[in-house]
């Protein structure tokens, strides 16, 4: 009973303080006043509904603070252990994208390279933020940098996409590397101070250099993707670079696991952990970090030459800070150092809002909601990265191990 009456008199709050935004319209045009008092019931029941849920899982989260841990949830253990389930669940995503293209409209297949185009993005600065744990806030600079490369490699040169992919990655790569030398020795907000003014630098010489980029008025007529010398229809373009976008993201997945996996991925999460400690054992801090810089910016620069052969229109309104903070919010909602927590997350914040068009003025909103839920109940993220477990092989080793203990 305490609950309701916190809720109700919660909810009577958010009346009052919104009262003048969501009831009185005035109509400049007849000069009238509209009262949308519809407005008034509908904020009073949803701010009671969110102030009684939110009552109940901070209870909750006390419960299970005071309770034995509980074990993990039996289809995540089957998915990581179970190899023969985990090729079947796979597969059947893998065949269910690969027909998304003939089972739905062109729009749907439109927010779909969207979508992928952001678990790129999102698994690039995954690499730098939740596998190095660097924080940084001017990813869309190097999205702006991949894109611009193949725009004006192809508006001045006539290069075709497949040529100017590799080398979009390239110069978005050696960028970030050039970004990395004088930020080594700055940490946390000193950091992600300096790559958000890096990302600024960019989108400003790309409006203000219009002899070369075109300036405000960007970059238009970029070309399609061809298949093998033959230019495609509009819908048939769009279905291929569906395809395009589709290997690239499976690739990305791959290439990022196996990095997490190998000795540079090693070496990035003990820089995450502890830098002094990571220094002491051995570890040139400085290649790692500038690994980190060059393989997260690389893949960003691939992600956008594909989102220029898609658009066939560029300009900076693109790659603004807006964009930066969407994939750093991505990484973080589904999980730093997870991947399967980006791919989640991507799908938080780019499939729901369009699907979810009827609240579109609230969506900043329900973004900025969410984000407050996570921190404050799932601080780790959606999907938060698996610890590893080292058996000991050697049973003398083991033993003497289990002695200690």
């Amino acid at each position: 009973m305490q609950e309701l009456t916190k809720s109700l008199k919660v909810s009577l709050w958010f009346m009052f303080l919104t009262f003048p935004l969501m009831v009185v319209r005035v109509n400049t045009i007849e000069h009238t006043v509209e009262w949308r008092w519809m407005n008034m019931v509908y904020m009073a029941v949803g701010s009671f509904a969110l102030s009684f849920v939110w009552r109940w899982a901070l209870r909750r989260k006390e419960m299970a603070k005071a309770a034995p841990e509980r074990p993990r949830n039996a289809f995540t253990e089957r998915l990581g252990s179970d190899k023969r389930f985990t090729v079947s669940v796979y597969g059947g995503l893998f065949a269910l994208f690969a027909l998304m293209p003939w089972i739905v409209s062109t729009y749907q297949t439109n927010i779909f390279i969207s979508f992928m185009l952001y678990v790129i993005l999102g698994l690039g600065l995954n690499i730098i933020v939740g596998v190095a744990g660097l924080l940084f806030l001017g990813h869309a600079a190097f999205y702006g940098i991949g894109a611009y490369t193949y725009a004006l490699l192809n508006h001045y040169y006539g290069i075709g996409f497949w040529t100017a992919l590799p080398i979009g990655g390239v110069v978005a790569a050696l960028a970030g590397v050039v970004l990395a030398f004088p930020v080594l020795r700055l940490r946390g907000d000193y950091l992600a101070i300096v790559t958000l003014g890096f990302g600024e630098i960019v989108r400003l010489v790309l409006e203000n250099w219009s002899d070369l980029t075109g300036g405000p008025s960007g970059v238009s007529n970029i070309s399609r993707p061809d298949l093998f010398g033959h230019h495609l229809s509009v819908a048939g373009a769009n279905t291929y670079v569906y395809y395009i976008v589709l290997v690239m993201a499976i690739v990305t997945i791959i290439a990022v696991q196996r990095l997490k996996d190998s000795r540079i991925g090693r070496a990035l999460q003990a820089l995450r952990e502890d830098e002094i400690a990571c220094q002491a054992m051995g570890i040139d801090r400085v290649n790692v970090k500038l690994m980190a810089f060059g393989l997260g910016t690389a893949w960003a620069g691939f992600a956008g030459v594909i989102f220029a052969a898609k658009t066939t229109f560029i300009n900076p309104a693109s790659f603004t800070f807006f964009e930066s903070a969407i994939i750093l919010s991505i990484v973080v909602l589904g999980g730093m150092g997870s991947n399967l927590g980006v791919i989640l997350g991507s799908a938080f914040l780019v499939l729901m809002p369009e699907y979810l068009r009827a609240f579109s003025e609230y969506r900043m909103i329900l973004f900025a909601m969410a984000m407050v839920l996570m921190m404050i109940f799932r601080p780790q993220g959606l999907i938060a990265p698996k610890g590893r477990k080292y058996i000991i092989n050697d049973p003398d080793l083991a033993a003497t191990e289990g002695g200690k203990a």
